[in-house]
């Protein structure tokens, strides 16, 4: 139900806990010790990943597949200096490579991301840098690789919204760059407008819509997506935003049938009850509606 095209900026978006966050790790085959992957397929470039080995998965991880998580905080290592965390992944996928080269490649990776004084950052430890620093220093990471898919999930969550924007424009330049493939997980309409090629619209679990970004934008057909997009706050035009009533389903007991259905304001006890599947109804453009 998700399909990411080479070189294809792919937004995801949807509420939190919906699921956004557990496809990105059942992906890159890192599910939680409690979690597993029941049925379906994860392709990539052909091969179903499901079938791969966990040696395979980990050269995999890194060379061609790479992941910027939303927290930079955690997703960094205390203990380590910055310079020792680029080594780290240097070495991992490029073990012949000399220490002199490996250090010029660390310092270029943090130059590429705007960093100043790249060389004297090699020494620092995260906490002697800020929120948009760590988020820097992960993207750095990320892309040292040249990873054909990129996931990034809210990478710009714990940063304010001018050091967001900064981040945002520094990562889509050097990924159209590289021509890297991305699934971008956001909350953020407005990022996912501004800089994605196609939209998927995740509820509950499940892919609801997917569009082009401006085709989805000027007609949005799920309920749950229009819902959303009256839900976002205008600078312009007046207005208060409207809320999406109900609440968001209990996952250990999901709403038989379209499980947005007990919020749905066009709900039809006739048919909604049963599950819809995605239906293509022109210009790329997929519902999972009765609706159409």
């Amino acid at each position: 139900s998700l399909t990411v095209r080479r070189g294809e900026k792919i937004g995801l978006v949807g509420e939190s806990g919906c699921g956004k966050t557990t496809t990105m790790r059942a992906i890159l085959g890192v599910l939680p010790s409690n979690g597993r992957v029941t049925g379906g397929q994860v392709l990539f470039e052909g091969r179903d990943l499901r079938q791969a080995s966990p040696r395979e998965l980990q050269r995999l991880r890194g060379r061609k597949l790479t992941a910027i998580f939303q927290n930079p905080g955690a997703a960094l290592n205390p203990v380590f200096t910055v310079g020792q965390q680029l080594d780290a992944v240097l070495r991992a996928h490029h073990p012949g490579m000399p220490a002199r080269e490996r250090r010029q490649r660390a310092i270029e990776a943090l130059a590429s991301v705007r960093l100043p004084d790249p060389e004297r950052l090699l020494n620092n430890y995260p906490v002697q840098l800020s929120g948009g620093m760590k988020q820097r220093v992960c993207i750095a990471l990320a892309l040292l690789s040249d990873a054909d898919l990129i996931i990034a999930d809210e990478p710009g969550t714990a940063l304010d919204v001018t050091i967001e924007d900064q981040v945002m424009r520094l990562f889509m330049r050097l990924v159209e760059e590289r021509q890297s493939a991305t699934i971008f997980i956001t909350h953020s309409l407005g990022v996912v407008r501004q800089w994605m090629d196609r939209v998927y619209v995740m509820y509950a679990g499940s892919i609801v819509e997917a569009a082009p970004t401006q085709e989805l934008f000027r007609n949005p057909l799920h309920p749950y997506t229009q819902a959303l997009l009256k839900a976002v706050p205008k600078l312009t035009g007046g207005g208060i935003p409207k809320g999406i009533e109900g609440r968001v389903p209990d996952y250990a007991d999901p709403p038989a049938g379209c499980r947005f259905h007990p919020r749905c304001p066009f709900y039809s006890p006739d048919r909604c009850p049963a599950r819809p599947a995605l239906v293509d109804v022109g210009n790329d453009h997929l519902v999972a509606c009765y609706q159409y």
